[in-house]
């Protein structure tokens, strides 16, 4: 089997010896393909339009966590995404940077610094902030056990409603009441055709009076003229994003200037390159034995 890697330099640089020890075929870059046919699995953030060529062609694996932005596929080749515990660490960690940000008015001190002015506001304990969390996978149910463990008050909101350790869950009909209690709102969830647009008004509305936005999902999430009109009617007070739509966020748009939003160019996680060419093995032997392939996407339940 050999696996044809899409990339940056720095990540072929990381991933020829681990492949070499292993005692697989790693091929960089189209131009480096001799035979089409030979190509197995594909390891990229997109494929290329041309996927087709490659006839033989059994998975191809996102080398970040999300999927979304991978077209359709042939019916016979597996959508895989990369497992890596440095992913759900840095979203978690940067999570909590933002929660912490807002729950202690970072943004009103920003602006307040780029004046010179010296005032202070009554600081808040974690107890009196009320989290809720949209999204309960991994990176969700880490982010909460850190918050929990911080004094915040955290519930999560999901479709299924499962339970989670030590937080109450709000399922897919109980949307309003958990919007209701929850003063800052992370949204950690997939984009799927329901989650499109989700970050609304009627979301917004929702909220309690001077609520907050985390968020790290997907840009597509996040009506951003709805969240303006929240800001400006004092609905929402401040908001932190890591994503955007577009992305990049053009250099005009109102969203940089305004001193109540604070925004980081899609950096809450990247794929370490040794843990990304370790799970592309995993996904190879799982092949070659039949077994099930770890990070395998149900693309009828949504990306």
């Amino acid at each position: 089997m050999t696996l044809l890697l899409l990339g940056p330099p720095e990540r072929a640089r990381a991933w020829r010896p681990i492949f070499d020890v292993a005692g697989e075929e790693l091929v960089v870059g189209e131009d480096a393909v001799q035979d089409p046919s030979a190509i197995t699995h594909l390891a990229c953030w997109t494929p290329p339009a041309d996927v087709g060529r490659y006839s033989n062609l059994k998975a191809v694996i996102s080398t970040g966590a999300g999927v979304d932005q991978m077209p359709a596929l042939p019916p016979d080749v597996a959508l895989v995404r990369t497992l890596a515990p440095g992913i759900d660490a840095m979203v978690r960690d940067w999570v909590l940077m933002a929660t912490l940000m807002l729950h202690r008015d970072m943004p009103r001190y920003l602006e307040q610094g780029a004046h010179g002015e010296w005032c202070t506001h009554p600081p808040r304990p974690a107890s009196a902030g009320r989290v809720g969390i949209m999204g309960l996978g991994r990176i969700g149910r880490a982010a909460a056990a850190s918050l929990s463990s911080l004094g915040f008050d955290v519930a999560g909101w999901s479709r299924s409603g499962h339970p989670v350790d030590n937080i109450e869950v709000y399922g897919h009909a109980d949307l309003a009441a958990f919007l209701a209690r929850t003063d800052l709102l992370i949204c950690l969830l997939p984009l799927t055709d329901e989650t499109r647009g989700l970050l609304g008004a009627d979301v917004f509305s929702s909220l309690p009076e001077g609520a907050a936005l985390v968020h790290a999902g997907r840009g597509a999430q996040l009506d951003m003229e709805a969240m303006r009109n929240a800001l400006d009617a004092g609905r929402l007070r401040a908001a932190m994003l890591d994503v955007t739509e577009p992305e990049p966020l053009p250099q005009s748009h109102w969203a940089w200037i305004d001193p109540r939003v604070i925004i980081t160019p899609h950096t809450a996680a990247e794929t370490d390159a040794v843990e990304g060419a370790r799970h592309a093995l995993a996904v190879i032997r799982a092949t070659r034995d039949g077994s099930a392939l770890p990070g395998l996407v149900d693309r009828e339940q949504g990306y």
